[in-house]
């Protein structure tokens, strides 16, 4: 069974950030410190106020779809899930528990073969 998971997690977002439009990102971790100093991230939607300079930009599953050309989900038997890109050459990304690993998995291929 597929592993709920809402937006990349900030390796994935600092990996994307370097590939993607920072506009196609429809969420961003806000950085903050807690009551001990700690640096804590907290993933937040984007609205009309503007990030701060430290904050990552985060994909939702909608927002990394929506920058995929030609694609599926498709979903194996055991439950994990990967993404079939019908662009200018046919890709398939490895499986995995959940669909926003997929989809960061091709984007980062599909960027490097220069299709995305």
């Amino acid at each position: 069974m597929a592993t709920i998971k809402s937006h990349t997690d900030i390796s994935q977002s600092k990996k994307l950030a370097e590939i993607l439009p920072l506009e196609s990102a429809d969420m961003c971790y806000q950085v903050y410190y807690d009551n001990m100093n700690n640096l804590k991230y907290i993933p937040r939607f984007v609205s009309t106020i503007i990030p701060l300079k430290a904050d990552i930009p985060c994909w939702s599953l909608a927002a990394l779809l929506g920058v995929l050309p030609d694609y599926t989900l498709q979903t194996n038997t055991d439950g994990t899930v990967f993404v079939v890109c019908d662009s200018k050459k046919p890709m398939i990304s490895d499986a995995y528990n959940n669909p926003i690993d997929a989809c960061v998995e091709m984007i980062i291929k599909l960027n490097e073969l220069n299709l995305l």
